[in-house]
């Protein structure tokens, strides 16, 4: 089983005809250092693997910022059939939420990868040490983690279906756009019971692992603190799930449905 971390691995499509959304982010952030989720990630009604993320503050050039780890390993028989363990890093502004240095370590069977790179804020630019080059990128890029808690921070009164959230991503030291479409709110059933979300649809490359653009689903609760519930991937092969498993010093207490 690879790439089991949300938003990891995907090729993008490039701009979409939906109704662009002005991102409008809420003044108190939905999140604080020492936030701990868990995941468990099931192909079918298999559990194949686990993921986390985590956040903690650190000291990172004079200034104190969110350091984000984000891996997803597989567990139990899919570990035997093929070991996977992935890990994904972002050190981002605590107030604008923009990253400065993004690692990624990859471990899928024999498989080796280690990407880290520094994102120079003032200069617009990325350096890779992997390839030991410098690449321009835009001023508003982020990587896959920090995107996640930027998402996260929208003010979604002011978010309808059919808006696209526009964003652009450092990923394999490449440049990729990632459209996020929102679709409105919906109730998800957890073991800690039905909690209601606000659902996005990201637009995904047919072909590769999927049949069409929409078969990638995500789920935030639909209050203060806006984690991640649920994802879902329709993959050309079969479903893989990836489900709320433990929480742990959230913001604000989790608010459940009554419906």
């Amino acid at each position: 089983m690879k790439s089991i971390i949300v938003f990891i691995g995907l090729v993008l499509l490039p701009v979409i005809s939906f109704a662009q959304f002005k991102q409008v982010l809420v003044h108190e952030l939905p999140f604080k250092a020492g936030e701990n989720l868990t995941y468990t990630v099931k192909f079918g009604p298999v559990v194949g693997g686990k993921a986390t993320l985590q956040l903690k503050k650190e000291a990172y050039n004079n200034m104190t910022v969110f350091r984000a780890v984000a891996q997803g390993k597989t567990v139990g028989f899919a570990e035997v059939l093929y070991s996977v363990n992935d890990i994904f890093e972002s050190y981002f502004d605590q107030k604008n939420g923009f990253p400065y240095r993004v690692v990624r370590i990859v471990k899928e069977g024999n498989y080796r990868k280690h990407e880290e790179a520094f994102l120079d804020r003032e200069k617009n630019t990325a350096y890779s040490v992997r390839e030991d080059s410098v690449l321009a990128v835009p001023p508003d890029i982020m990587d896959m983690v920090s995107l996640v808690y930027f998402i996260r921070r929208i003010n979604y009164n002011h978010l309808k279906p059919g808006d696209v959230i526009k964003s652009v991503t450092y990923f394999d030291d490449e440049i990729f756009p990632f459209d996020i479409r929102y679709k409105g709110k919906e109730t998800v059933k957890t073991k800690f019971g039905a909690i209601r979300c606000h659902r996005f649809d990201p637009v995904v490359e047919p072909g590769r692992m999927f049949e069409s653009e929409d078969d990638m689903q995500i789920w935030l609760s639909d209050d203060k603190n806006v984690i991640p519930v649920k994802v879902r991937f329709d993959l050309l092969v079969g479903s893989l799930r990836m489900e709320l498993e433990e929480y742990v010093n959230l913001k604000y207490p989790l608010i459940f449905s009554r419906n």
